[in-house]
């Protein structure tokens, strides 16, 4: 390469210098003075259970009654009748005696079993679903001043005092 041409390929990297410092001087950053910082908050439901234990008094089903005592004690009273009574009045004091030797046989097996099962108390869960409301932060709207007018954005944090800022210059079309 000629000498000529150096001092050419030099003189036109040197006159581009100062287009190429304003073409990196369109974009600088800066800062701007927060006026007001307002919070973003939304209202979220969280439904939840709310259970509680109540004791209520359930009926018991009456206990089983034995019948061996019935037929046993029927048996022996109508042997007993049977021995008793004489000609047609047999058959009679048959009967009775088996009638009421199955009714002292069941007293006597069920003296201790009662008639009815009463009350117990069992314990019972009651849940309701209630709703649960909480407060949350989205975000901050957030308005500044850079060289005298007001600009408003909305941001995920809160920027304090200052902000930082990315200042672009283009020019302006017709």
């Amino acid at each position: 390469m000629s000498l000529h041409t150096k001092f050419i390929a030099a003189a036109l990297c040197v006159s581009a210098l100062p287009f190429a410092q304003v073409a990196s001087a369109a974009d600088f950053e800066d800062y701007g003075r927060v006026v007001r910082v307002t919070p973003q908050v939304e209202q979220i439901n969280r439904p939840r259970q709310e259970c509680r234990t109540e004791y209520v008094q359930v009926q018991q089903p009456p206990p089983q009654r034995g019948v061996g005592g019935a037929i046993i004690g029927g048996l022996i009273g109508g042997l007993a009748g049977n021995q008793v009574g004489g000609g047609s009045g047999r058959s009679a004091a048959t009967a009775a005696g088996a009638i009421a030797g199955a009714v002292i046989g069941d007293r006597t097996e069920n003296s201790n079993v009662p008639n009815s099962g009463g009350y117990q108390e069992q314990q019972v869960k009651q849940c309701r679903t209630v709703d649960h409301w909480e407060s949350r932060t989205s975000g901050y709207q957030v308005t500044y001043e850079y060289r005298g007018r007001n600009y408003t954005d909305v941001m995920s944090y809160d920027p304090g005092e200052r902000l930082r800022l990315r200042v672009a210059i283009e020019p302006m079309q017709r």
